[in-house]
Formats: structure tokens, C-alpha cells, sequence
């Protein structure tokens, strides 16, 4: 096996930051003189409880979280949350919003609607999730407790590029592939919640960020763990939490800090980004999923016009070091994740791939 680190377009769990996963393998046996590992510690001990500390301070001045909001480092999985917003929040009124844009956002919909009634606020499964929807096309309920959206789209390659307008609804947006790849606002959200295995710490960690206020009415039947003013009370403490996780997160941010914070971040992105839709739209034999004013900049899905080529292009670019090429099963052909940890150098190189195999074809 080479040593050779790959180009890995996975879509996540994904790539993490050379030098984040160098400092970690600096400090695997024995972190800062602690003589044991950080997966070794005790959650409770003064060691972790300053990793802890340190982290959650480090995105709070990344993200310019504001006062009055409280971050939270669970393990549900983003998937997890899907079941906690409604449970925590839909008490209020016993209705909600969702926005469904694609797979993700159409799962946390289905799981609400056991929850209470929901209002879908536009639905884009009539073209296949391939555009989102302006603001003048969602259907808002001005009795809902909360509105629900995901900000992209990993398996369509669509992102919403602007914060909808919901009055005094509070929103509640999935961030997970995008989070930390552009300034956010923060105060514009009730909840902004993020699966950490995209942009910021090996799978395991969920992060999130609720203002206060929303927690403390949730429905009677709320299970302890995904009571989220359980968790705000116990500071995400209440039983282990995802200690290596964290302490990876931790790393990553340092990492983004030393790269221009998120405003860094969006530029790395949309040079990433720019570079690659340039191409495919060159090219005469690749086709494009998403529409151009809602394309993403975290996943481009793209196809080569049939099944046999799309599988060819995916066999010849993993053998040329450009790996999880492969689109999801929905959308079929091709998928480049490109999140924060994909150098430049890699959309330069598969770029050139892209190019080559279209003379070839």
C-alpha cells in the first residue's frame, strides 16, 4: 500500500485537514505530557474538561456565535436531530414548516409528521431536488413553531445562497455539509445543528447551536437524550460525550483559523467550486444535476450521458488517485465532495482528469 495520500471526494465521512490529523498523530499515546491518549481520558478529568472549554470557545469565535446561544456537543448523528427539533420545539404551536430540497430534508419531514402537523413549505422533488426555491415560492405558515430547511445538499449538489425570511418563526437549519465554508449569522437561527463528519471532526459528533428559549418545552415524551435542555443543563455532559471527536474538532478549527477563518474558507471554496463547474460546462459530453443559480459549493453532481461511462469515468479516476467519485444512487452518475479539507490542488488535478477523459471519449 502506498503512503501516498489520495484525493478522496467521499461525501463523508470525509477528507480532515493534513495538519489536524499530523498533530493528532503527534499526540495519539500521550497528550501534552498527560501520559495517555485523549481516546484514554476521562470526560471528567481537568485535561479533557480544558479540550472541552477550548473547543467550544474556538467555534463560538469562529462562527461569531452571539450571547444567548448555548452549543451543544452531542451524538445523535444529524439523523438523530431529525426526531429532537420536533420533539423540543413543536409543542409550542403543534405545527411546523419544512422546506424539502432533497434526501435529507425529506427524511426529517417524514419524521416530524409523527410529531405533529406539517406544513411543506415547497418541495423541489418535481425536478428531481435540482433548484431551490426563492423566497416568494415558499409557503409559509405564520402558526408554525419553527421553520426546517438543509442549507445543501449533498446528494443533488444544491445550496440555498440566501437565509429565508420567516418573521418571527424561528429557523432551524441542517448545516451539516456546509457549516464553517462561509460566514453565517448566527442570530439569524433558532437552531443551527451540524453531523461533524463533512467539515469539522471524524464521524461521531454532532454539534449544536439553539438559542435561548427554545429548549425547556419539549413534548412530554421527549426521550432524556435528545432533551436538549437536559443537555444545556448538564453542558453536553450528561453521559460521555464524543471525547476524540471533540478533540478533533478542536484541531480543525485551529486549522481554519490559520486559513482565514470562514471568509477564508468561502474563498477556498468557491475557487474550488468555479473551477470545477468551468470545466464541466466546457465540456461537451459531461452534464450537469443542478441548476446554475443553485448549484453548491461543497458537491458538484455531474454525469457523462450513460451508465457504461459514468462507471468508466469512476473505475479510471480512482485508478488515477481520484477516489469516491461515485454519485448516489437517486441522482446516479458522478459526485465530487469538495468541503473545506480538499486542497485546491485536487479540483486542479481532476480538472485535468476531466479534460483528458473527455478527448479520450
Amino acid at each position: 500500500m502506498s503512503d501516498q495520500r489520495i484525493y478522496n471526494f467521499a461525501a463523508g465521512p470525509s477528507m480532515l485537514p493534513l495538519s489536524a490529523l499530523e498533530r493528532a498523530g503527534s499526540e495519539i499515546t500521550n497528550y501534552r505530557g498527560s501520559g495517555m491518549s485523549v481516546m484514554e481520558m476521562s470526560h471528567r478529568s481537568k485535561v479533557f474538561m480544558d479540550i472541552f472549554q477550548e473547543t467550544q470557545d474556538k467555534l463560538r469565535r469562529l462562527m461569531g456565535v452571539p450571547e444567548g446561544y448555548h452549543i451543544l456537543f452531542l451524538q445523535t448523528g444529524a439523523s438523530g436531530q431529525f426526531s429532537a427539533i420536533p420533539l423540543n420545539l413543536i409543542g409550542k404551536t403543534g405545527r411546523a414548516d419544512y422546506a424539502v430540497t432533497g434526501n435529507f430534508s425529506s427524511l426529517a419531514c417524514k419524521e416530524a409528521q409523527k410529531y405533529g402537523q406539517i406544513n411543506l413549505a415547497a418541495d423541489t422533488g418535481d425536478r428531481n431536488h435540482c433548484y431551490i426555491p426563492r423566497q416568494s415560492e415558499l409557503k409559509l405558515d405564520p402558526d408554525a413553531s419553527y421553520f426546517y430547511y438543509c442549507s445543501n445538499n449533498t446528494i443533488y449538489g444544491t445550496e440555498w445562497d440566501y437565509v429565508p425570511e420567516t418573521g418571527n418563526v424561528p429557523l432551524v437549519c441542517d448545516m451539516s455539509s456546509d457549516i464553517l465554508s462561509m460566514p453565517v449569522d448566527v442570530s439569524k437561527y433558532g437552531i443551527i445543528y451540524a453531523g461533524a463528519q463533512k467539515n469539522m471532526s471524524p464521524a461521531g459528533l454532532t454539534v449544536v447551536i439553539i438559542k435561548d428559549g427554545l429548549a425547556g418545552h419539549e413534548l412530554p415524551f421527549t426521550p432524556l437524550m435528545m432533551n436538549y435542555q437536559t443537555m444545556i443543563d448538564k453542558d453536553s455532559m450528561y453521559n460521555t460525550p464524543p471525547c476524540w471527536c471533540i478533540y478533533m474538532l478542536g484541531l480543525t478549527l485551529d486549522w481554519v483559523e490559520e486559513n482565514g477563518g470562514t471568509a477564508g474558507m468561502e474563498r477556498l471554496k468557491w475557487q474550488r467550486a468555479n473551477m470545477l463547474y468551468e470545466t464541466l460546462e466546457q465540456s461537451k459530453l459531461f452534464q450537469l444535476h443542478a441548476e446554475k443559480d443553485s448549484r453548491s459549493g461543497m458537491n458538484v453532481t455531474f454525469r457523462a450521458g450513460s451508465d457504461e461511462l459514468d462507471a468508466k469515468f469512476v473505475r479510471e479516476a480512482a485508478e488515477a488517485g481520484f477516489v469516491n467519485l461515485k454519485g448516489h444512487r437517486k441522482v446516479g452518475g458522478m459526485r465530487a465532495s469538495i468541503y473545506n479539507a480538499m486542497p485546491v490542488e485536487g479540483v486542479e488535478k481532476l480538472c485535468e482528469f476531466i479534460r483528458t477523459f473527455e478527448k479520450r471519449n
